[in-house]
């Protein structure tokens, strides 16, 4: 299999595989292959879950002989960010003190995309603790700092790094990242990929470590919107284990949405000039052209000013000292975890 199938997309993907041109157990061979070769160079494979790909692809491989088609993302291969329960799979939240953690369940996300037929290939990087603990770097995580596969000597972002990284390389053609602050779409930009935070309440975090209940998010990083889409729909909607769930789903690409010349589409002119960096101005102008051209109507307005910044930090700071309550309370725990730290370095 070319290097040019494993970028192709998830819908180029889905044709392949529904056409018999290729199965599902070649593309997760190919895609398991990348993971164990390439992502140790990058640092961003915590897991590589290949028994239990190689068994799912070859059930998806089965269901398409008999023509059963779940979903458009049946046999292909994902990754995912390590603080997602995978039954009997480590999950490790990059942290040493859970470097031998296991669930004796799936977290809600990797439930809806087994369902989908999708192939679980590996749990990815992440900063320790999502950064719980504060950060500016990626050296502290169990892989050590996660490189950026356009330039290794370049960070992939945080804190899914590796699910940015992997999808960028082409380790896995989707994956789930989270996000509190900005972590699935810094991570995203720094590598180059497209990626969705989506909206508070659609996707269940059941099954996810919790950081700050108030602004975790998982959502998928993929090579376009359209990939987004279709990982977004397979993910999204109700689920009872979740008191936040708002009980929406969404349909894509089913939804098509009012016409275009309907759209109203609002920007801050000063997000593409002022608070933009002068070398990337001219691209962010000519992405404002494009939404031009598409016919959808501009409006330029802007947020109160109000102090964002500082109340999600009060948020998230209370929230995340309670979620860590018991470690920071546990001081074996922490005499362990401090050692373990210093010996490597």
């Amino acid at each position: 299999m070319n290097d040019d199938t494993l970028f192709d997309s998830l819908a180029g993907l889905g044709a392949l595989l529904r056409a018999r041109k290729v199965s599902s157990v070649e593309l997760t061979a190919a895609c398991l292959d990348r993971l164990e070769t390439l992502g140790p160079q990058y640092n961003a494979v915590a897991t590589v879950t290949r028994m239990l790909a190689e068994q799912q692809a070859r059930e998806a491989d089965d269901n398409f002989k008999r023509k059963h088609i779940a979903s458009p993302l049946q046999g292909i291969p994902f990754g995912v960010k390590d603080l997602l329960a995978t039954k009997g799979i480590l999950t490790t939240w990059g942290s040493e003190p859970f470097r031998d953690q296991v669930f004796d369940y799936d977290a809600t996300v990797i439930r809806k995309l087994r369902q989908s037929g999708a192939v679980l290939s590996a749990k990815l990087a992440m900063i320790p603790l999502a950064g719980g603990g504060g950060y500016r770097y990626s050296n502290p995580h169990l892989q050590g700092m996660c490189k950026n596969p356009w330039n290794v000597e370049y960070w992939a972002g945080g804190s899914s790094s590796g699910p940015s990284a992997a999808v960028c390389a082409a380790l896995v053609p989707f994956a789930i990242g989270s996000e509190t602050g900005g972590s699935i779409v810094v991570a995203a930009a720094y590598t180059g990929i497209t990626a969705i935070r989506p909206t508070y309440g659609l996707v269940s975090r059941h099954g996810a470590m919790a950081l700050s209940w108030t602004l975790d998010k998982l959502g998928p990083m993929c090579h376009s919107a359209d990939d987004c889409g279709l990982v977004l729909s397979a993910i999204a909607g109700d689920d009872p284990n979740d008191p936040s769930s708002a009980g929406r789903g969404f349909d894509y690409p089913q939804y098509a949405g009012p016409p275009q010349r309907e759209l109203r589409v609002g920007y801050w002119p000063g997000d593409f000039t002022e608070s933009a960096k002068e070398n990337t101005r001219p691209a962010f102008a000519a992405a404002l052209e494009v939404f031009r051209k598409m016919g959808v109507r501009m409006v330029e307005t802007k947020l109160p000013e109000n102090p964002y910044r500082q109340v999600s930090g009060v948020i998230a700071g209370s929230e995340v000292s309670t979620v860590f309550e018991p470690l920071i309370k546990d001081e074996p725990a922490l005499a362990s975890f401090r050692t373990r730290c210093k010996s490597r370095g």
